[in-house]
């Protein structure tokens, strides 16, 4: 993945204060004519006023609007994306300390949008800096991942028992594309791409709840939890992200009957078997 990004930079004369601009004479105000109009129209009626407050008037020609400054905020979020892609598929080893001009001529940008998104990782727990070095990806073992699953079976389970006993089953019928669409992930072998595909899945079942800050903290959670072991790249290959996509349909159908008992013994089990 290659981006690239623009820098912004602007110039000044040094040394030299703000001048005061001329007063127009007494003479010049009764003709209606103003200095920063004598070699164009003259203003109509309050238009020297309008000048004066910055204004935009008829008789001039408008200036070229500045490039917005979104543009390095949108190179630092796909570099955050990608750099979150490659932690989840194993391409960035636990342990290993990764500087910012290195992971920035990897993907053809600037060492700044790199250290801005891996600040950004660092808030999330998924590295820790290294002064004069860069970012050291953490290291994590199996107890961490047990207690993800344990809170967010404390967050979730009670959230879709519920939703089980008030939604309508049109609306779970609603979701099945995205747990087919995790299937079909699955099926790819791309860890990083099933990734993606659960979180959608999980972020549209507990949407349905209609509380915006639960969605956000379950999916910060659930991101959290697809980051691969200590012990190699990839933890779990295709059959058994194949077997968790299978879940999801299986959770449809319960949720969709109302069915409580069976939601609730398949989110605990989807839970443990994601460690």
């Amino acid at each position: 993945m290659e981006r690239s990004a623009q820098g912004f930079a602007g110039t000044g004369a040094p040394g030299t204060g703000p001048r005061v601009p001329a007063q127009p004479r007494a003479t010049d105000r009764d003709r209606g004519a103003t200095a920063p109009f004598a070699d164009g129209p003259t203003p109509g009626p309050g238009g020297d006023a309008a000048a004066v407050r910055g204004e935009h008037t008829h008789g001039e020609t408008p200036l070229e609007r500045p490039r917005p400054l979104v543009q390095r905020s949108s190179v630092r979020g796909q570099i955050l994306d990608a750099l979150r892609t490659a932690l989840v598929a194993g391409e960035l080893t636990p342990g290993e300390v990764y500087s910012a001009p290195a992971l920035g001529e990897r993907f053809g940008v600037s060492a700044t949008p790199v250290r801005e998104a891996m600040q950004q990782l660092a808030l999330e727990g998924a590295v820790e800096v290294v002064p004069n070095r860069g970012f050291r990806v953490i290291v994590r073992g199996t107890r961490e991942l047990a207690e993800l699953a344990e809170v967010r079976a404390l967050i979730e389970v009670p959230v879709m028992l519920r939703l089980a006993r008030t939604v309508p089953a049109e609306c779970w019928a609603e979701l099945r594309p995205l747990a087919e669409a995790t299937v079909r992930a699955a099926a790819s072998g791309c860890r990083a791409t099933y990734a993606e595909s659960d979180r959608a899945f999980h972020r549209a079942v507990l949407g349905l709840s209609g509380n915006g800050q639960l969605v956000s903290v379950a999916d910060d959670l659930h991101r959290r939890s697809q980051w691969p072991l200590v012990g190699g790249p990839v933890s779990r290959g295709r059959a058994d992200l194949v077997a968790d996509a299978a879940e999801h349909l299986a959770l449809l159908e319960a949720l969709g009957a109302g069915d409580v008992d069976v939601v609730q013994a398949l989110v605990r089990e989807h839970f443990a078997g994601s460690r």
